[in-house]
């Protein structure tokens, strides 16, 4: 179904405080989409916070030049948002998703929104606005700027262009389109630089990035006739390579740039025990499928969720399942 964007203006126009919040572990998409909708709000002259339960990544720190995402539990207590009119979810629908910030969604007398675009959702009590054949939340972002009235101005179409950018692979995932090339370049000539964007995402690596990259592609698999491919992060390897959790992002897309490769999975470990699972897939595997299994969630080419095990028992449940649905 299309997103109901007049009922979205609708509790845009009648309310004046907004807080933005997204997924765990945020990514571009998240950021983007979060600052985005933040420059449209503002625009209309709405107060607006962003908090997030975790962090910005350090390598994704240039996306928020002015340092206004906040940390809940470390620059804001979940009692000092109780006085905002509409809370505002994007990038995700899923209170796994949520981390910390799923307390105050509990909690919150605000009205609560969701917008995004990925198919896996639990009910949050809140009203979706979801296309979920968007590429990226960063275009639900420019739909909402457009149907609000609002010119897009560089400071929102850089965190966009970042968002869309990511979430397509830099535009070459099945998802993209002729109408995902318009957007770029509306956003282009709205005012993000792609040197800049392209420059600050992919060559700014640390060396414990470019190592811990190296350590997991080492340790790279195949199976079922080269169709899967697997590797995975211990925790320790962060310490032995100097690389932060955040350096695995992106990193189970080289996987499948070996040749026939059609799954592709990855296991990280979390510093407070457990791992993060990434799923791709490049035909008619359903990642979305897969980590739902885990209790996760996400696209049908990519998808994520997490696992409460010791790392060999783990691996051996992940990979069991995948390879029977591969079968």
């Amino acid at each position: 179904m299309p997103i109901d964007w007049p009922a979205f203006a609708e509790i845009i126009n009648a309310n004046e405080t907004f807080l933005l919040t997204s997924h765990i572990r945020p990514d571009c998409d998240a950021l983007g989409s979060e600052l985005g909708m933040a420059g449209v709000l503002e625009a209309l002259g709405k107060k607006v916070r962003i908090v997030n339960g975790h962090p910005t990544p350090p390598n994704l720190a240039f996306i928020d030049p002015t340092n206004r995402i906040e940390v809940i539990g470390e620059h804001v207590q979940v009692d000092e948002l109780n006085d905002m009119d509409v809370m505002m979810i994007l990038d995700t629908s899923a209170w796994a998703q949520l981390g910390p910030m799923g307390d105050v969604v509990k909690t919150t007398n605000a009205r609560k929104i969701i917008v995004d675009h990925h198919v896996s959702e639990d009910d949050l009590g809140a009203e979706p606005f979801k296309n979920v054949k968007a590429e990226a939340t960063g275009r639900l972002v420019i739909e909402a700027a457009d149907t609000l009235g609002v010119q897009v101005t560089p400071e929102i179409a850089t965190p966009v262009f970042a968002a869309v950018a990511t979430d397509t692979g830099w535009y070459r995932f099945p998802s993209v389109d002729g109408e995902t090339y318009r957007l770029a370049a509306r956003l282009v000539d709205s005012g993000a630089s792609l040197t800049q964007i392209y420059g600050d995402l992919y060559e700014r690596d640390t060396e414990g990035r470019v190592r811990l990259r190296g350590t997991i592609l080492s340790r790279s698999k195949t199976e079922l006739d080269g169709r899967l491919v697997h590797t995975y992060a211990l925790k320790e390897d962060f310490d032995t390579t100097g690389a932060l959790p955040s350096d695995t992002e992106d990193v189970i897309n080289l996987t499948m740039a070996i040749a026939g490769t059609e799954v592709a999975v990855i296991l990280v470990g979390q510093m407070d025990g457990g791992f993060k699972l990434s799923f791709r897939s490049r035909c008619d595997i359903d990642c979305s499928k897969l980590a739902e299994h885990f209790n996760g969630g996400g696209h049908r080419a990519a998808a994520g969720a997490f696992i409460e095990d010791e790392f060999a028992v783990a691996q051996e449940k992940v990979l069991s399942h995948v390879r029977e649905q591969m079968a």
